[in-house]
């Protein structure tokens, strides 16, 4: 059966006129006549009883009627959700990152992007480089945000965002507090705390200190960034971290001071090679690009240029 033989029936019983209708659908008398006597050979039932050129509704045509309400009411619903698709107020997307950035700016950019998409649902996973690597590659994300250090792509295609350097953090009350700049030789000896072993950084910052020798001790190790500024914050030792980390920060006793050498990474946005982004995605992704833009004008970030 035609959408339009539908739409001619509900607009007879709604009513009770062939006039009517055609005037409602804007269609001649005829065709409604003609789109019902179609309904009826398809149904293979009668849905009217014809005297005299006109037409009484048979029991069945109420019965039926009750059904093509439901239809209509779907079919109504559908639009409303086209036009939802259009303009990026319907759907729901899955982001994936690395812990720090879930704890800090993401935050503010769900934030925005609930404001301005309040229908569309926002699904973040928590993930370490290597998991939020394969869920790209086997699209169980729309987008990760992750970094460089010794990131093996998958799948993904990758956009560097911002470039980082790596801070060293320590109570106030801190001899190295006192340092401008602090040197990788000043850190011999130092109380640490870390995170676990697989994070990227910390494989980084074991590989530097073996490079040129430096012992440390290790008071405590963290899952994340979080727990371990905690720490610091409560003078349990210094630590090495992401830039992004400053923003837990506030309201704590622990300072930031650059490094020397610098340990250097970019943030990346990573997508599907295979899967093309929705637009509720897409403008997901104007958000992040927005907030990065922010961390750069804050001084956390560094430019790519």
């Amino acid at each position: 059966m035609k959408i339009k033989e539908i739409e001619a029936f509900d607009a007879f019983m709604k009513h009770g006129t062939t006039k009517a209708a055609a005037e409602t659908l804007g269609i001649s008398q005829s065709m409604v006549s003609r789109l019902l006597i179609g309904l009826e050979d398809e149904l293979g039932f009668a849905l009217f009883k014809r005297t005299r050129n006109q037409l009484s509704p048979t029991s069945e045509a109420f019965l039926y009627h009750a059904s093509v309400l439901r239809l209509m009411a779907s079919i109504r619903d559908t639009q409303k959700d086209a036009d939802a698709i259009s303009n990026n107020q319907l759907g729901s997307i899955v982001v994936a990152a690395q812990p720090i950035f879930c704890d800090t700016f993401l935050l503010d950019v769900i934030k925005r992007f609930k404001q301005n998409h309040p229908n569309v649902g926002v699904r973040v996973i928590d993930a370490g480089l290597q998991e939020l690597l394969k869920m790209i590659d086997n699209n169980t994300c729309d987008v990760a945000l992750g970094i460089t250090l010794e990131a093996d792509t998958y799948g993904a295609t990758v956009s560097s965002l911002a470039r980082c350097s790596a801070r060293c953090i320590m109570h106030r009350t801190h001899p190295l507090a006192k340092q401008d700049v602090v040197s990788i030789s000043s850190l011999q000896n130092q109380t640490f705390v870390e995170l676990m072993a697989d994070s990227p950084l910390r494989a980084r910052v074991d590989y530097i200190m073996q490079t040129v020798d430096i012992k440390r001790h290790i008071a405590a190790e963290m899952r994340y960034m979080r727990g371990v500024c905690a720490l610091v914050d409560r003078g349990l030792g210094v630590a090495v971290i992401d830039p992004i980390a400053e923003l837990l920060l506030q309201g704590t006793a622990v300072v930031s001071k650059p490094m020397k050498p610098t340990i250097e990474w970019e943030i990346a946005l990573l997508k599907s090679k295979h899967k093309p982004l929705s637009n509720v995605a897409e403008s997901f992704c104007e958000e992040i690009y927005a907030e990065i833009d922010s961390l750069h004008k804050m001084g956390i970030l560094t430019s790519l240029k």
